[in-house]
Order: structure tokens, then sequence, then C-alpha cells
């Protein structure tokens, strides 16, 4: 009689895919479409162009530094992602109430683009301080956000503008400048109220995940 040679299970292992399940689980998708939402609301605050070449300011960044602060890097990223994918399928939830895939040939679809990226960024910098800093952390979050203003949109914001406008980058590195104050700003009101809700929702300062 044969007998099966089926390896036992090792204890603690666990499939790629079930923890990807358990790190956006059904709780982690509500707020990945709660904050997309709450980002193209942001866009119902009028924007004010700036320059010649009509980018404007606008809460958006407001609205990607509070969502990445308070989710962190994936569930962050996942949110402006979402925020991202339905402005291009065409929703007018972009600044000036514009959408669809003509949005990438604008000045500022450089900015659109690292929302993502900028989320990730800021979100894991965000994480990081949660985890090893247990004061100043006003400071640190506020740091955290400014990171991924100066690492990646402001970067990616100014290479869309030299590409789209037709502009040298020196050129469109003088016209960013204008949305530095607003920044430093934003990033500061987002860095107090993720604060503010971490005081009052100390779970959500534990992340669940690596992210």
């Amino acid at each position: 009689m044969s007998h099966s040679t089926k390896a036992p299970a090792t204890l603690g292992t666990t499939p790629p895919g079930a923890r990807l399940g358990a790190r956006l689980g059904a709780r982690d998708l509500a707020l990945v479409a709660v904050f997309a939402a709450f980002i193209a609301v942001l866009t119902l605050v009028p924007a004010v162009p700036v320059g010649a070449l009509g980018v404007p300011i606008t809460l958006q960044t407001l609205g990607v530094a509070l969502t990445a602060l308070i989710l962190g890097s994936l569930r962050g990223a996942s949110a402006t992602a979402l925020y991202l994918a339905v402005g291009l399928a065409g929703v007018p939830i972009f600044a000036k109430f514009s959408g669809g895939l003509g949005s990438l040939a604008s000045p500022s679809a450089g900015y659109l683009l690292a929302f993502p990226i900028a989320a990730l960024v800021t979100g894991a910098l965000a994480t990081l301080v949660l985890r090893k800093f247990t004061r100043r952390r006003l400071l640190w979050l506020f740091l955290s956000a400014m990171g991924g203003s100066i690492i990646v949109i402001h970067p990616l914001g100014i290479l869309g503008m030299s590409l789209n406008a037709g502009i040298p980058l020196q050129q469109a590195l003088i016209v960013d400048m204008a949305y530095w104050p607003g920044d430093l700003v934003k990033n500061f009101v987002a860095a107090s109220i993720a604060l503010s809700v971490f005081k009052a929702f100390p779970k959500m300062a534990r992340r669940n995940y690596n992210a």
C-alpha cells in the first residue's frame, strides 16, 4: 500500500495572495474610496491660475498629503491613483472641473501624474515617523509631507510644464517657485489635521501593514 508523501504545511507561511488580501481588506478599500472622493471634493474649491501658463494653485495637493499621512503609502497611493484614474476616465474632478485623457497634454499633467508617487513617499515617511517618534510629531509629519512635494511633485511638475508647454526647464523651474509658499501652508495644515486625527483615533497611527 502506498502512502501519501505530501509535505505538511509550513507553520507561519502565508501565500502572497493571502498577504495582499490581509493588507487591503474591506475596511482599507473603503478608506481608499473615501479619501479618493475627498481629494475630488477639494476640486470644488476655486483654483487660482498662476503665471502665463495658467497652472492653478489648488487644494488637491493638500488632499494628497493628508491622504498619505493618514492612510500610509499603500492605501494613500491607491486612493490618489483611484482619483487620478477616475479623472482620466472623463469625470471632471481635476482643477477647473476638467477631466479626460486630454489632461495629460496640459501644463499641469506632471503634477497630476506625481500624486500617487508622492503619496507613496509621504506615506512611507509618515509611517517611519509614527513608529520612531512620539514627540514633535507635528514637525515630523510636516517634513514627511514636504518630502513628497520636494522629491516627487515639484520635479515631475517642472518636467511636465517643460514638455507640454515647450519651455526650457529653467523657465519651468521659475514658474514652479510660485507654488512653494502655498505648499508650505498646505502641508502644515495637512500635518496638523493628521496629528489631530491620530490623537482622536490612536489606532490610525498604528499601521497594520508595512506601508
